[in-house]
């Protein structure tokens, strides 16, 4: 099939890549003239465990392009995938929709006389669709249309693989001819069962948002059970685990840190928030989790403080990780900004090394020290903070850091590490969600 995948962002490019690997010719167009330009000499604008070489390939068998011409790459698509930035609108926390509908006009007068399957790929509040509709009617109204929710459950770092072996794909939509053209798209993927929901078009809007708010939801909870466990001498992983081996429960996201980030949880929870209380049906659980979140995260930086009696000024402390997740460079929301944040205000200068999203984190991080390497990083500082679980960050010699600090403190936002491992190799150990000791 031919496909005009609208938005050559983190969505669109991985998902185009994606469906041109399954052998559909595909065509990524973006307003952004650098990004296309980038794309076209082999560049890719975000980093993505295995999304180079995907893209590299079908773009060497011709499956795969990139243009800034959006009516010429809609002339012969049969689907139109519109997967444009839906960020929080400044002021009030709503999904900003202006990127979608600007899109929609365009296509509006692009569109030729023949059927056509508009796809809202980015996350969008319940009704976008309507108004997607509404606005390619309106302004072109011999338009042979559809158009369909079909929203995306990608992980960061692990994007590919979600898209190749979903969980489930949801296609809203009322239009028979729709359903049977998306049947046809995701077709390579009823070799590996997946379950395709059919519903209409608000539920599968509502299902994206209702999924990440579940998710942050379950975060939040153990974050907050976590606390508990600290003051009454538990352990939280152990208590993870006897939670989630409950199949009602599920084992995932209850790993206690510094709070949820990224580009999804924080504006989708926003959205639902919005989408809720426009409809006189408020969702109080979803909003105490983003209240409980936002505090969380420089709450982090108070138990820095802690394991030295409260008082950080004129300290140095080593962030390791900054990133709002392993295996990407996104630092949006990021629990590592307002952490830095606060520990500058407490009097200390900060230190940070992450594996892949330095470039990023020099974007939005100011009066930090950027460090070559963990080791770098540690050398002459009083705390070491695990911010962001990569890997390499787990095979650290611990021995050898403890000699090159000035004082031997791991703060262990993500439990990478066992107390007992720490304190063998010399250093004072605070983690998350289990007592805390002594000051150091």
């Amino acid at each position: 099939m031919r496909i005009a995948m609208i938005g050559a962002g983190y969505v669109g490019l991985v998902s185009g890549a994606c469906f041109a690997d399954f052998g559909h010719h595909v065509i990524c167009v973006d307003n952004d003239i650098d990004k296309i330009a980038a794309l076209n000499d082999g560049e890719i604008p975000i980093y993505e465990p295995g999304l180079s070489d995907l893209v590299e390939s079908n773009v060497r068998q011709h499956r795969l392009a990139f243009s800034t011409d959006l009516k010429a790459s809609i002339a012969t698509a049969e689907v139109v995938f519109i997967a444009v930035g839906t960020p929080s609108r400044r002021g009030d926390g709503h999904a900003d929709l202006s990127y979608v509908y600007d899109v929609a006009r365009e296509l509006a007068g692009a569109l030729l006389r023949k059927v056509t399957v508009i796809v809202t790929k980015s996350t969008v509040p319940v009704g976008t669709g309507d108004e997607v509709e509404r606005i390619i009617r309106d302004e072109n109204p011999d338009a042979d249309i559809a158009v369909v929710s079909n929203p995306e459950f990608l992980r960061e770092g692990a994007a590919i693989r979600d898209f190749k072996h979903p969980d489930r794909i949801v296609i809203g939509s009322e239009d028979r001819r729709a359903a049977a053209i998306m049947g046809e798209v995701y077709r390579p993927l009823y070799l590996n069962a997946a379950p395709i929901l059919h519903t209409n078009r608000r539920t599968a809007e509502l299902t994206k948002y209702a999924a990440n708010s579940f998710l942050a939801t379950k975060i939040t909870f153990i974050n907050e059970v976590s606390d508990l466990a600290e003051k009454v001498g538990a352990n939280i992983q152990d208590v993870a685990r006897g939670i989630g081996l409950d199949n009602r429960i599920g084992s995932k996201f209850l790993h206690a840190g510094p709070g949820f980030g990224g580009s999804c949880f924080p504006k989708d929870t926003m959205a639902l928030i919005k989408t809720g209380q426009d409809n006189e049906a408020p969702l109080r659980i979803v909003e105490t989790v983003v209240a409980v979140n936002e505090q969380r995260k420089r709450a982090m930086a108070r138990k820095v403080a802690n394991a030295f009696g409260g008082n950080i000024r004129g300290k140095s402390i080593a962030v390791l990780g900054v990133t709002f997740k392993p295996n990407t460079d996104d630092m949006r929301d990021a629990p590592s900004i307002p952490l830095i944040t606060a520990l500058q205000d407490m009097g200390a200068s900060v230190r940070v090394f992450d594996p892949i999203g330095m470039d990023q984190a020099r974007r939005v991080l100011t009066d930090v020290s950027f460090c070559d390497d963990a080791r770098d990083c540690a050398r002459g500082a009083h705390a070491l903070v695990v911010v962001t679980e990569w890997e390499q960050f787990r095979a650290l010699d611990l021995g050898e850091l403890a000699t090159i600090m000035a004082c031997p403190v791991i703060i262990d936002l993500r439990n990478i590490y066992s107390p007992e491992d720490a304190m063998l190799n010399g250093f004072h150990y605070c983690g998350v969600g289990r007592p805390q000791p002594a000051t150091y």
